[in-house]
């Protein structure tokens, strides 16, 4: 039986997902012909807006239900909703979503339409490529001896040592300690990166900051010493760019250090300088002090990190002004920036982001770090509207993150399926084009641990610290590291490998997601299965831009097709999370007869065979 209404599909909406303004969408419902539809009408509204009634007419009769349409181009950008009001043998009734995408009479919830700007577009070059998040202490160490590292931080003399968790003797955790890892150690690995089919380099933090993690920034005019000079990070974005590899940077503009020149709270910087020494300070205004000095607004009440009023005439001028601190990088050799903690910088603080880092190119691109659907997402209790332009570009990936791990560990198709496909109905597609993919990241634990290690549960760091995955669940582990590998890679968006985690690297939750890379202890297959994504990514251009389609997904595999009608190709992938081999019978999947089995074994006449835990490829001519 036909749903009333399904918004997933073609039949029912035109186009499928988020429209740009003005763009002419075309909706349908279908119901049985022994149901007497006196009136049907489409209400679509906006938070804050007048509601509009459109009304649906008769269309045709169809396989046994009455066809009702109508057209709507809306006119504004932003977060729209709708459901429909129907008139059903004289009683009013409501089709509403249930689940994600299926109308239902009465019982759902509303349908969601996001209304970007028209003409809206992202940076092509980072489209159908490779990301690589690096935490630049722990990737690779030049060997350079460095020069004016402060006196307090605490150097690991053993690269392969647990990083230190326990609180000092004042029961702080300090996030001293380091290893050394520098820029011209990054840059002495761009060999190894390009034969991953990395093309652009994510980095932590690498300004001037008094902790390791450097998101306390202390000086965002400097690189921080431990790291090198500007002078390395230059050499490092040139020797990157000769190898198609480009460069962003991460922005931490919601709060400073309270160990930097602008705050200047332990007088690091001099007895009389800094907002918290200075009430006449330059940076006096950045900051909100409700008891001057000691009481002061900080990032979720963590004293060593004070909040920046965003909107201070004077901050805005220093981060986004002409020549401030976004296109100082950029003219360095950046090619873009994502923002941490978006969701705590301020809409106009965004705008203002906006033009100073595309005034230096709309190939410069901004991505943000929220964790939930991007387009729906509030903060303080503002609507945001970081993807209907003017904004970021794209944002960190976490709903496909936890739909892969959770679908790969548990096998529920629908946690797949609704996770992945919820995103690219709201999501923009210049923005779903280039999404940051990620298994991990340096504030979740490892891929291989969440997949295959002890839960962490309530669990404190000591535990964290000692617990490693035996060698029959790192086996396993790997296992389904690689079916969650091929989802990443394959799904819309770009790829984003957290260092390591293509070596095999484990670890629970920070600081030991954060261990150094393991030089000389590397998985070997792992690395090479990664090598075989890429090239396989960099051979069917349909990656970089193609729609997405799940064609069926069960507990034992996943079966999806990427379709790009533009360039006449599309990738059918099927992944096999299963402890068995598996046949799938070609013809079910493709509608061509103009094809090549790129990964997979042919086993028979219109059949292709998938290894356990392994996933098959086949490219189509359309």
């Amino acid at each position: 039986m036909l749903p009333i209404y399904d918004s997933f599909s073609s039949d029912y909406k035109k186009p499928f997902g988020a429209v740009e303004r003005n763009c002419e969408c075309e909706f349908t419902l279908r119901f049985p012909i022994d149901n007497i539809i006196e009136e049907a009408t489409l209400v679509v509204f906006r938070p804050g807006f007048k509601e509009r009634f459109i009304r649906l007419e008769f269309v045709e009769i169809k396989d046994n239900y009455a066809v009702y349409g109508c057209k709507y181009a809306p006119e504004d950008t932003g977060l729209h909703h709708y459901y429909f009001s129907v008139l059903i043998n004289r009683n009013r009734h409501y089709i509403k979503r249930n689940g994600v995408n299926i109308g239902v009479v009465d019982n759902g919830d509303l349908f969601q339409l996001t209304v970007y700007e028209k003409g809206m577009t992202t940076p092509d070059w980072l489209k159908g490529g490779i990301m690589y998040q690096i935490f630049p202490d722990r990737f690779a160490h030049s060997g350079i001896p460095k020069n004016n590292t402060p006196a307090d931080r605490q150097i690991h003399t053993d690269w392969n040592e647990t990083p230190l968790w326990r609180p000092d003797h004042r029961g702080m955790i300090t996030n001293s300690d380091y290893y050394g890892g520098d820029l011209k150690g990054i840059e002495q690995k761009l060999d190894y990166l390009a034969d991953l089919g990395v093309t652009v380099i994510y980095l932590n933090p690498i300004f001037e900051a008094h902790e390791n993690h450097r998101y306390c920034t202390a000086n965002y005019e400097k690189i921080d010493p431990q790291l090198g000079s500007e002078e390395d990070f230059v050499s490092l974005c040139k020797a990157a760019k000769e190898k198609g590899i480009s460069i962003i940077l991460d922005g931490v503009f919601s709060h400073t250090g309270a160990d930097s020149i602008y705050f200047n709270k332990i007088g690091r910087y001099g007895e009389h300088t800094g907002a918290y020494r200075d009430p006449e300070s330059p940076y006096r205004e950045w900051y909100s002090f409700s008891n001057y000095p000691d009481t002061y607004e900080s990032w979720w009440g963590i004293t060593t990190l004070p909040n920046v009023n965003e909107n201070n005439p004077a901050y805005t001028n220093y981060i986004c002004g002409d020549g401030g601190i976004l296109q100082k990088w950029i003219d360095l050799g950046a090619s873009g920036w994502r923002l941490d903690v978006a969701d705590e910088l301020p809409d106009e603080f965004i705008d203002n982001l906006n033009r100073a880092v595309k005034a230096k190119g709309d190939d410069k691109v901004i991505y943000g770090e929220v964790w939930e659907d991007a387009t729906n997402k509030e903060s303080y209790g503002v609507r945001r509207r970081y993807l209907v332009g003017g904004q970021l570009d794209s944002v960190m990936n976490y709903p496909f993150k936890e739909a892969i791990l959770n679908y790969v560990k548990n096998g529920d198709p629908r946690t797949l399926t609704d996770g992945v496909m919820t995103i690219v109905e709201h999501y923009p597609k210049p923005s779903t084009d280039i999404l940051m993919n990620f298994l991990s990241t340096h504030d979740t634990e490892r891929a291989l641990t969440r997949l295959a290690g002890d839960d962490v549960g309530w669990n404190g760091r000591e535990w964290q610290s000692e617990h490693y995955l035996s060698d029959e669940q790192f086996v396993f582990g790997i296992s389904l590291l690689h079916c969650a590998m091929v989802l990443q890679f394959f799904l819309p968006g770009i790829p984003s490998v957290y260092y390591g985690d293509e070596a095999g690297q484990e670890g629970y939750k920070d600081p030991f997601n954060r261990r150094t890379y393991p030089w000389g202890n590397e998985d070997e297959r792992l690395i090479e299965f990664t090598k075989e994504l890429g090239a396989i990514r960099r051979k069917l251009k349909v990656f970089a831009k193609g729609d997405m389609r799940f064609i069926d997904v069960t507990k034992d595999y996943a079966i999806f097709a990427r379709t790009d009608a533009e360039i006449g190709e599309q990738a059918v992938i099927i992944l096999n999370r299963s402890r068995k081999t598996r046949t799938f019978k070609i013809s079910d999947l493709v509608a061509s007869n103009d094809f090549e089995i790129i990964r997979g074994i042919e086993a028979a006449q219109d059949s292709v065979k998938v290894d356990a835990f392994d996933y098959g490829v086949i490219s189509v001519k359309l």
